[in-house]
């Protein structure tokens, strides 16, 4: 199969100040210390992977008191030029939300496009855009209520998800776009009725297993062609190039000390 890459406009934050000094999900532990300029090396070599495949970063500028800002994905959604801000389930990163509306409002988005939430929403972290749906992830971090405020904010159908493993706590940690509505995903970390949806809507899913789910292999990035994911997760590479994708696999193993990898860190600007 013929894949064509889209040209894609990403933002991301480059990890200035990151650290682990607290833990709100099962991957962080405060008693492992970070390799600043290593996690600073690897931001920048999928930063410069992104711009090497012709896609255009964008840099949302770090603060010293939000070590977590590198996973920009969690701080907002953006379909057709809209903004659905985040809100965080943990007070340790709640200010990470304000930080990413005033980017959107600095950088020319109308204010009726740029929406502030009533409801906990951790931006692409638990909403995955595909072709014809908005997938949603429920469990862990965003609310129920944020579906119903993201349908009627975007005007597509919003398709919930129940999440019941801790260790896969965002939506994209279990599971991936790759094209239109083409996704892999790891079934075991959603719920029986869940798993029937997913079943249903996607009957050719990459069905991705146990190992590589592990490594955060779903925590990945797909233009259409070239799928930036975890380089550990060995074996999804074989199955993407059956189905003509190009895997592109990058070590961000400091940044997975903090819960996230290639797709926690990208935030995709859908004009």
């Amino acid at each position: 199969m013929r894949r064509d890459a889209t040209p894609r406009r990403y933002l991301m934050c480059p990890p200035v100040h990151f650290e682990v000094t607290y833990s709100i999900n099962p991957w962080m532990d405060p008693t492992k210390p970070v390799d600043l300029p290593l996690a600073l090396t690897q931001w920048e070599d999928l930063r410069d992977r992104y711009r090497s495949l012709g896609h255009t970063v964008e840099i949302l500028e770090p603060r010293p008191d939000l070590p977590d800002m590198v996973y920009a994905a969690n701080g907002a959604t953006v379909v057709d030029g809209r903004v659905l801000g985040a809100r965080f389930a943990f007070p340790e990163r709640a200010a990470e939300a304000e930080a990413h509306l005033d980017w959107f409002r600095a950088h020319g988005y109308a204010e009726a496009d740029v929406h502030e939430p009533s409801h906990i929403n951790e931006g692409e972290g638990d909403f995955a855009v595909t072709e014809s749906w908005l997938l949603a992830g429920r469990g862990f971090r965003s609310s129920p209520l944020s579906h119903d405020e993201a349908q009627e904010f975007f005007g597509r159908p919003v398709i919930g998800l129940d999440l019941v493993d801790p260790r896969y706590y965002h939506l994209d940690t279990a599971l991936s776009v790759l094209d239109g509505d083409e996704v892999m995903y790891y079934p075991e970390a959603f719920s029986p009725g869940s798993r029937a949806v997913l079943r249903r809507l996607f009957p050719d899913a990459l069905i991705v297993n146990q190992q590589d789910a592990a490594v955060l292999g779903l925590n990945a990035v797909s233009d259409g062609r070239h799928v930036m994911l975890p380089q550990a997760a060995t074996g999804l590479f074989e199955p993407l190039r059956a189905r003509g994708f190009e895997p592109i696999g990058l070590d961000l193993g400091e940044l997975l000390k903090g819960g996230g990898s290639v797709k926690c860190c990208t935030l995709e600007l859908r004009e």
